[in-house]
């Protein structure tokens, strides 16, 4: 078996790489009778310089390998038939800018396995970026307090080298006494808590936060039961919400009237009703000024997430009087932070911390014989063909 680390294509760039040197010549020393390449790039975190240093071939040549390790979309010329590919696809929500993406893998009898399909018999995820874009997005928010307030100007995290750096930057700048609410408590969610904790914000209760008035910063950290009530008045939780999100609605306004930053970390579901909504932002007692959606759904959950902002330029102002964008100094304007691959502004530790998942989740089943069904369930086509869990694909690839 022979494995390929493919450079990315996709722009704009992205540094991260599946595996660090160090990681894969883990996997190398472990399954010895395995072979491994790594595709050249200009672009990557590590140079092939450390690659090589430990012993791996580094080369333009792909075609020789069975299995090809990528991170975001693979560009259509460059999909070699007749392989297994793993990549984020951003398909499966049959999202039209990656259909011919998706039919290009069908024509070219390609396997496609999604990191993001990679569950286990429970339906959960074994893999992904989700901690990194919570580590960011937490940094990102209070920059984006920072730059509007005119209180601190923090580096861009691209800038940093690691989430360490990150923490020393959020230690030295003096906050008033504000009040962040944090949603979710998954991956995501428990990395931007992990930032909060690290710079040494208090966290409170609910009740605290909204009826006590602080000489310091704090923040709350909520998930759905809180922010979402049932709308018969029945209490609710998450695997029912998960069931049933039509027969919830939001319960976030005395949220929006008692915090000044909204980081959302939040698991958002097709049909879900919205969080925060450009009534409870554009009413008199919303104290709400910067909202960082690392989840970032446009037309999704949160009214201010008119669009995707971009690393370059990560901030814009809303408007929420006449739901548009304006200037960040516009008076009424609260920032958003809407960048949908925060964990590039880290790629090292992304990196690091999705090799180390992979190993330790993903790896085992090339030489198990996939007894755990880990690779049957990821793979979205195979053959030439759809598989039975992916066959609702199929009008999307036959439009």
């Amino acid at each position: 078996m022979k494995f390929g680390i493919i450079r990315e294509g996709k722009n704009p760039p992205d540094k991260r790489v599946v595996f660090s040197p160090q990681e894969l010549l883990s996997v190398k020393e472990n399954h010895p009778e395995a072979t491994f390449k790594v595709q050249t790039s200009p672009i990557r975190v590590f140079k092939d310089e450390e690659y090589q240093a430990l012993g791996f071939e580094v080369t333009e040549d792909m075609s020789d390998c069975d299995i090809l390790f990528g991170v975001k979309e693979v560009p259509v010329n460059d999909l070699i038939p007749n392989k297994t590919y793993f990549f984020f696809s951003h398909t499966i929500k049959k999202q039209q800018y990656n259909k011919k993406l998706l039919q290009t893998c069908l024509e070219r009898n390609i396997r496609l396995i999604d990191h993001e399909t990679l569950v286990d018999k429970n339906g959960h995820r074994l893999i992904g970026f989700g901690r990194y874009a919570g580590i960011v997005g937490a940094y990102n928010a209070f920059r984006a307090f920072g730059i509007k307030y005119e209180l601190f100007n923090l580096k861009k995290a691209e800038e940093l080298k690691s989430q360490k750096d990150l923490i020393e930057r959020l230690l030295k700048p003096y906050l008033p006494p504000i009040k962040v609410v944090l949603t979710g408590t998954g991956k995501v969610g428990n990395g931007a808590k992990e930032m909060l904790d690290a710079m040494r914000m208090k966290q409170v209760s609910i009740d605290q936060f909204l009826n006590k008035d602080f000489d310091e910063p704090v923040y709350v950290h909520i998930d759905v039961e809180d922010y979402y009530r049932r709308t018969d008045g029945k209490k609710g939780d998450f695997e029912d919400f998960k069931s049933h999100p039509n027969e919830y609605e939001s319960d976030f306004e005395k949220f929006a009237n008692a915090a000044d930053i909204f980081i959302a970390g939040h698991f958002y579901k097709d049909g879900s009703p919205k969080i925060l909504t450009k009534e409870m932002l554009n009413n008199p007692n919303n104290t709400i000024k910067v909202v960082a959606d690392i989840s970032c759904d446009i037309d999704g959950p949160i009214d201010s997430t008119i669009r995707v902002s971009t690393i370059a330029d990560p901030i814009y102002g809303y408007y929420p009087r006449e739901n548009k964008e304006v200037d960040i100094d516009h008076p009424a304007a609260i920032v958003v932070m809407a960048v949908d691959n925060l964990p590039c502004e880290l790629p090292k530790d992304a990196s690091e911390g999705f090799g180390e998942m992979f190993i330790n989740h993903i790896i085992p089943a090339f030489f198990n014989n996939d007894e755990d069904g880990i690779l049957e369930r990821g793979t979205i086509c195979e053959n030439g063909k759809l598989t039975k869990r992916f066959d609702y694909l199929s009008d999307f690839v036959n439009e």
